[in-house]
């Protein structure tokens, strides 16, 4: 039977079937060509919505399309919507069909390149081209950047043996950009440029003394370098190690240095690092291989012949990558480092010509083998005046400038910086002097800001009212002088301290009792001082029995700081005495050493912090080991000015200069 129309407007129902023809004559591209009979019955269907009907079932395979037609009862909208899912079928596989043909576009192109370079390389073995000198190596842009460069030999042999390589490999290959890379690193390495130095003593003395207070031991070396580079112009294996605490100016020197011999500078920071990888480089075969920090801060100066800072040595650690410290031992070896081998870069490299220098806070934790290619120069804790030089010439202007302030607006008193040295800062360096200089200067960009001021005079009274009271006090002498209180001396990470000792007896069975957090060494002392007197009691007319008789207590103040170090046995065993005696103990002497039972005193490290101390704390005379004479030439002018300073061999000559008749 004949199809009928369902529809009640014929003119849109002839639209759609056209529409609906023309899309599907178009869906028929993709899809396999339907059986002649069902186009031959297609062509007899002039109703919208059996025409819908009929295509849906044989052509349209997803679910949701066939229930989303039949959920139309309108057979003209349902002819559209079947329209809208043949649009979106169509827009789909023409860009599937888009996709494959770029793909295989490119899968054709690739094998013809490799065919090509297959072929060129057939046609370069007939004719006998070697890999040093190929016509297709000539124009390669490597053997041209190999060519210009001014490489040793055996640099640019093995360069242009790599370049070679490479002009063979297809393209995209993992080898080729690995040999990409590594050319890439080798060609930027400085091989043979060298910096000028500056050999003017003068000039080099005038950009350290302008870049730092003191230090003299630091630009003496120095100095002496440049003369004898002067003399001998091929000096090699300058490795300087600067030890000091934290904020003293060691990294700040090391730049110091660079700039007044005319050298470029860069920096590694040891600290942290575990890995030997990270100081020798990773085989260049590894993923994300790169040359170790020594061949990558090379790269970074420029030249052949840089200062390099090895920052924070004491901080290398060891793991199961291997020995940092120990791959140190060849790059700061001047025997060995003019062919220092890099695993990444595989070539010798001649490090000799670099000025190393290194920094640590301290020797205890650097490698004995390590530390014999070193030459120490130790930087030890500024003096207040050197910080009232360093604050005034250097860390005032620097700070007023990065506040925005002028000279006239900010005005620093002498008296001022020395209470913020003294009273708000506990420190060797001037770190935390500059943070304090910085907070003033924050105050008084505020001040003047909020128009209550035009310019500030920090004088001791405005550095209290900004900062708050002061945070240190520093140990005074006695009024007069007491039985059984010395003052002596230490060594501590914030330079020199005043180190008060007590002894008390009371009655009681020889009780020995040792406060004020002591270490081992000092309780040693304790008990050597004891046994001291104990065998010299007669000389010292102390009762023999005392040690049965009488409960003695030994205490330092400051209980919650531990206290420790080979150099109390002196100022211990004095008070002892002082208070077995019953004789007072000169308030103005301080004292320093260690004792032997046989009354010998040892000498001690840490002089020049420790009679530093005594002068700030009023001290006037400073018993001092005999072994330690040499030591009083290094000491600051200042204090050899206002100290008379005793040197004793034996514990008796300490009791007849401290102990009162």
């Amino acid at each position: 039977l004949p199809y009928r129309r369902s529809s009640s407007h014929p003119e849109r129902e002839r639209r759609v079937i056209d529409s609906l023809w023309t899309l599907f004559s178009d869906y028929l591209r993709y899809v396999n060509k339907p059986s002649p009979e069902i186009l031959e019955e297609l062509h007899h269907i002039d109703d919208a919505g059996v025409l819908a009907d009929f295509l849906a079932s044989n052509f349209l395979n997803n679910f949701e399309d066939r229930k989303f037609l039949l959920e139309e009862v309108d057979s003209v909208k349902r002819a559209e919507k079947l329209c809208n899912i043949f649009e979106k079928n169509i827009a789909l596989m023409e860009l599937e069909n888009s996709i494959q043909s770029k793909v295989k576009y490119r899968l054709q192109r690739r094998q013809r390149e490799a065919y090509l370079r297959e072929q060129l390389n057939t046609i370069r073995g007939e004719l006998g081209m070697d890999e040093d000198g190929g016509e297709g190596e000539e124009g390669s842009e490597y053997a041209k950047r190999i060519a210009e460069a001014e490489l040793p030999v055996e640099v640019a042999d093995k360069l242009k043996a790599e370049a070679a390589k490479l002009a063979k490999m297809p393209f995209g290959s993992s080898e080729a950009s690995v040999i990409n890379n590594y050319l890439d690193v080798c060609l930027e390495l400085p091989w043979q440029k060298y910096s000028q130095d500056r050999l003017d003593i003068a000039a080099a003395q005038k950009i350290l003394d302008e870049d730092h207070d003191g230090i003299e031991k630091v630009k003496e070396r120095i100095l002496e370098f440049l003369s004898v580079k002067q003399l001998k112009q091929d000096i090699k294996g300058q490795i300087l190690c600067l030890v000091g605490p934290p904020g003293v100016g060691k990294t700040s020197v090391a730049k110091s240095i660079a700039r007044a011999i005319g050298r470029n500078f860069a920096r590694i920071s040891l600290g942290g690092i575990r890995d030997e990888a990270e100081i020798r480089g990773h085989r260049k075969t590894y993923i994300g291989a790169m040359p170790g920090r020594i061949i990558n801060a090379v790269k970074l100066a420029g030249t052949s012949n840089p200062v390099i800072l090895l920052d924070e040595l004491d901080k290398l650690t060891t793991d199961s990558h291997g020995d940092p410290a120990a791959a140190l031992l060849e790059v700061l070896d001047g025997e060995q480092n003019h062919t220092f081998r890099d695993h990444f870069i595989e070539l010798p490299y001649d490090l000799s010509s670099v000025m190393f220098i290194a920094t640590a806070n301290t020797l205890d934790t650097v490698p004995h083998a390590l530390l014999d290619r070193l030459e120490v120069i130790e930087m030890s804790s500024y003096t207040d005046t050197e910080k009232l030089s360093i604050a005034k010439n250097h860390l005032v202007p620097k700070q007023l400038s990065a506040h925005g302030l002028k000279k006239t607006q900010c005005r620093f008193t002498d008296e001022g910086i020395m209470l913020m040295i003294s009273g708000y800062t506990r420190e060797n360096g001037v770190r935390n002097l500059e943070r304090t200089v910085a907070s003033i200067c924050r105050k008084t960009a505020k001040e003047i800001v909020s128009g209550n001021r035009k310019s500030v005079r920090v004088t001791p009274e405005v550095v209290k009212r900004f900062l708050g009271p002061v945070k240190y006090f520093r140990e005074q002498m006695n009024d007069s002088d007491e039985v059984g209180i010395v003052n002596g001396l230490a060594w501590t990470s914030l330079g020199g301290e005043l180190l008060r000792v007590e002894v008390s007896t009371v009655q009681g069975s020889g009780k020995l009792e040792l406060t004020g957090n002591l270490g081992d060494v000092m309780k040693e002392s304790a008990k050597a001082a004891v046994s001291y007197i104990r065998k010299h009691s007669s000389e010292l007319g102390i009762d023999p029995e005392f040690y049965v008789k009488q409960d003695v207590h030994i205490h330092v103040p400051e209980g919650a700081v531990p206290k420790d170090g080979p150099s109390a046995g002196v100022p211990l065993c004095t008070a002892l005495v002082s208070e077995l005696t019953s004789k007072t103990v000169k308030r103005n002497v301080a004292m320093t050493g260690e004792i032997t039972l046989t009354g010998r005193v040892l000498p001690i490290g840490g002089l020049r912090e420790k009679t530093m101390a005594a002068y700030k704390y009023g001290c006037d005379t400073v018993i001092i080991p005999y072994d330690n004479s040499g030591d009083i030439e290094e000491l600051d002018s200042e204090v050899k000015e206002h100290l008379k300073l005793i040197p004793v061999k034996n514990v008796s000559e300490v009791l007849r200069l401290a102990v009162n008749p």
